[in-house]
């Protein structure tokens, strides 16, 4: 009986190392996997791909003058539909079929922490 509870004991904490299946991502880690490479990880337009030969500069999200310009909406399309979408960068992909939409409402939120503001 004492090898069985053994057992269960350790099986229990490799199950509990391994990551969870299915669990969906934050909308933080969204950000960091989508969006930090041209935006940077903290939000300000400054991410690894963000050079200057790029047509147009990424937005930087934590600017609440340029982010209050935007209504939910906007942010919305913007996600989903990609920079093209809002006559902007076409190097932005849309992540309307890749994103859920609760994901895409939870980045729009992301979005709205990172600038500290509410848009129009």
């Amino acid at each position: 009986m004492k090898r069985y509870v053994m057992y269960i004991a350790v099986l229990a904490a490799v199950l509990a190392a391994l990551p969870a299946e299915g669990r969906a991502a934050t909308a933080e880690e969204n950000y960091q996997f989508y969006c930090a490479q041209c935006h940077g990880t903290g939000g300000r337009g400054d991410g690894p791909n963000a050079v200057e030969s790029q047509p147009v500069s990424p937005r930087d999200h934590t600017s609440a003058v340029a982010m209050n310009k935007l209504t939910d909406e906007d942010i919305i399309n913007a996600i989903e539909g990609g920079g093209a979408a809002t006559s902007k960068s076409v190097l932005m992909p849309p992540f309307g079929k890749t994103l859920t939409k609760a994901e895409v409402v939870e980045l729009k939120d992301y979005l709205r922490k990172l600038c500290k503001c509410k848009g129009k």
